[in-house]
């Protein structure tokens, strides 16, 4: 009986073949061919220069940095496998481009999330595989499954290695308590949470820090920093409370604007930060932020599927 990875064809979109070939490698396979073009009016041109039929596909395509590219040409590449016969079509979406339009929170506004999703199935997708949602609820916006992974495995074990002693785990906002509470319960340690509050886009006020944290090392545990406001005014929280040092862990490193700048000049030791979103040299001056790698995780993952076997048992931490 052929293996099942002998029915697998990973593919590569053109947001972060970095990632694709470190999940290619630990799989030990190669990258489908596919022929990712523009044509002279800007529209995108795919071509899938390898045999589908009957094939489980993988698309690894994070929607980041510039959505709107990214996300049409993973809708095109979905497409073109559909019409050549794949057996199944798994969007590997490592960070799920407008995540944070969930929700109607204005009037006449639209749930971008959910159209996002939409799209996805109608172009084909079987399943998806992604990393921390920034609302676990989100998966409710499929009719396909969702598996959702949380990189706090490998973030966690990088923290470790950092060898803090006496430690808390602090949630930067209300919206990120579960996850800490999850990195909490992953390193056997207490959770504290700060209460903020945006006085702009950019600029947040932490109002009060729940927890004890003087004289600990502090963990900052969130799904993603955008411009670093919340996480920043976090660490000067937990400093003015008697924190001892002080390090991040984030899923997804947006690094807009002077985020970095800003991670720099504040009281945070390291952020350790996860490469669902390629780097290149955006990162390049900053001496803090460390990037771990999730291609293992992705890969197991994808074991997972292929072998029809539980992916729960890779990130959920069973209850005493």
């Amino acid at each position: 009986m052929p293996s099942p990875s002998s029915h697998l064809l990973l593919f590569s979109g053109s947001s972060h073949p970095t990632l694709a070939q470190q999940v290619a490698d630990y799989l030990g396979v190669k990258l489908g061919q596919v022929q990712l073009e523009r044509f002279p009016d800007g529209e995108i041109s795919v071509q899938i220069l390898e045999n589908v039929r009957g094939r489980d596909t993988f698309v690894i395509q994070p929607i980041a940095l510039d959505p709107n590219n990214y996300l049409m040409e993973l809708l095109i590449m979905i497409d073109a496998l559909k019409r050549a016969s794949a057996h199944s079509i798994a969007a590997v979406i490592p960070y799920y481009g407008y995540c944070r339009q969930d929700r109607k929170d204005k009037p006449r506004v639209p749930i971008t999330a959910k159209l996002v999703a939409n799209l996805l199935v109608d172009a084909g997708a079987t399943r998806i595989l992604t990393m921390d949602l920034h609302a676990g609820q989100l998966q409710g916006f499929f009719d396909i499954p969702v598996d959702n992974l949380q990189a706090r495995l490998r973030l966690g074990e990088a923290f470790n290695d950092l060898m803090p002693s006496n430690f808390a785990v602090v949630a930067p906002d209300v919206g990120s308590v579960k996850l800490a509470r999850d990195y909490a319960h992953q390193l056997g340690v207490d959770l504290a949470i700060a209460s903020k509050h945006r006085t702009s886009v950019s600029d947040v006020q932490i109002a009060t820090l729940f927890g004890d944290v003087e004289g600990k090392d502090v963990l900052l545990a969130d799904d993603m920093c955008s411009t670093a406001g919340t996480l920043v005014s976090a660490a000067k929280a937990c400093q003015e409370k008697g924190a001892r040092r002080i390090f991040a862990a984030v899923t997804h490193g947006l690094f807009v604007g002077n985020a970095v700048a800003r991670i720099e000049k504040s009281p945070i030791e390291t952020v350790l930060v996860s490469n669902t979103i390629p780097y290149t040299d955006r990162l390049s001056q900053s001496t803090k932020i460390k990037i771990v790698s999730v291609a293992s995780l992705l890969g197991q993952a994808i074991s997972c599927i292929l072998s029809r076997q539980s992916i729960s048992s890779l990130y959920e931490i069973n209850e005493a």
